[in-house]
């Protein structure tokens, strides 16, 4: 009996999940970066580090840990044939999004702190640089790891390329993967 094509709707549904999936992996990855990132950063500022100095330091050593868990375990599945280029990649867009993160840090502190002193308190530098510069820099970490630096393998489908499921050929098998990631 022919199988039946799938159906948009289910290809769909599947993206949808593979990429709730994705998000779900990359935010505990990002969970636990940001974890070190902000007790890094209060441990420098009570050190009496520079604001923006303190910030970088933390974030440089988050971004080694998420460089590791994102792509050990959140894009495992996607190319990793050039790792010295995903590497590059992931930091240089890690700076994009630091620089990001270090705007918002330095328009509260240095901008809005001239006129206001209550914007140059450990918490003003928190909320600005923790909440507000993370949530706007993650967006675009998400978005840009997985466009520049996990890129997505073409996947073989049979009804795209004018093929019939049941046409396969019988003496190509692929070996069992020794870790299978049910996540």
């Amino acid at each position: 009996m022919p199988e039946i094509p799938a159906t948009q709707p289910h290809r769909l549904r599947t993206k949808f999940r593979a990429l709730l999936r994705e998000l779900s992996k990359f935010g505990t990855v990002g969970g636990i970066a940001f974890t070190i990132d902000l007790a890094i950063f209060n441990v420098l500022l009570q050190s009496d580090v520079e604001t923006l100095v303190a910030k970088t330091i933390s974030t440089v050593l988050a971004t080694t840990v998420a460089f590791t868990g994102n792509r050990f375990w959140t894009w495992r599945h996607r190319a990793h044939s050039h790792m010295a280029r995903q590497y590059t990649m992931f930091f240089v867009l890690n700076a994009i999004g630091l620089g990001i993160g270090l705007s918002c840090l330095a328009i509260s502190h240095y901008g809005l702190g001239q006129i206001w002193p209550a914007f140059q308190t450990p918490l003003a530098d928190n909320i600005s640089g923790q909440l507000v510069g993370t949530a706007v820099g993650t967006l675009f970490r998400f978005w840009s790891y997985r466009r520049f630096v996990f890129r997505d393998t073409p996947a073989h489908d049979p009804v795209s390329t004018g093929q019939h499921p049941e046409h396969r050929p019988t003496n190509v098998s692929t070996p069992p993967s020794p870790v299978r990631d049910t996540a």
